[in-house]
């Protein structure tokens, strides 16, 4: 990375921007935007679960920090507050951006946006790399665990949704 930086100086203006796209004003705005979105287009599981997608991803990133502890590189190329280890960059946004992928996909509708959401997760997490702010091992950790609370999550719902409807179909006699 140290060699691209060198090649392209231009390139960690444009980094920088791309790694906005998982900050936390961006995941907070899209964290209600969205799922607002899907309510009012009638798609409340999948705004429920896009919500709280981003929300649980956010929980568990901070405690998680809070648990390791891991100090940021000190050769970062702009100062971040926080703790590094897991990325919550790369964390809340493969929730983000793996929920949303994953929502189109089971509905069938554009495989293609699918992948270019999974693509761009992996572009903002290695952005982090890049600019120094985050080890590549807090950038992995950041999508390995946010891929196991995509997974939780969708099972939880998974489960509570057919108990929801088990309890609403009446028993025959």
């Amino acid at each position: 990375m140290d060699e691209l930086r060198a090649a392209e100086p231009s390139l960690t203006a444009w980094v920088r921007r791309i790694t906005f796209f998982a900050s936390a004003p961006f995941l907070t705005g899209a964290g209600i935007v969205l799922p607002s979105l899907l309510a009012w287009l009638k798609r409340r599981r999948e705004a429920l679960e896009l919500f709280l997608a981003v929300l649980g991803s956010t929980l568990l990133n901070q405690f998680l920090k809070s648990h390791f502890h891991r100090s940021r590189p000190e050769t970062a190329l702009f100062p971040q507050p926080g703790l590094s280890f897991p990325s919550g960059h790369a964390m809340i946004g493969v929730a983000l951006y793996g929920c949303a992928a994953w929502l189109l996909w089971r509905h069938g509708r554009h495989p293609f946006w699918s992948a270019l959401l999974l693509g761009w997760a992996l572009v903002v997490g290695l952005s982090r790399i890049y600019l120094h702010v985050h080890y590549a091992t807090d950038v992995l950790a950041g999508f390995a665990a946010g891929i196991v609370w995509l997974v939780l999550l969708r099972t939880a719902l998974r489960l509570w949704w057919r108990e929801q409807q088990q309890v609403t179909i009446p028993e025959e006699l």
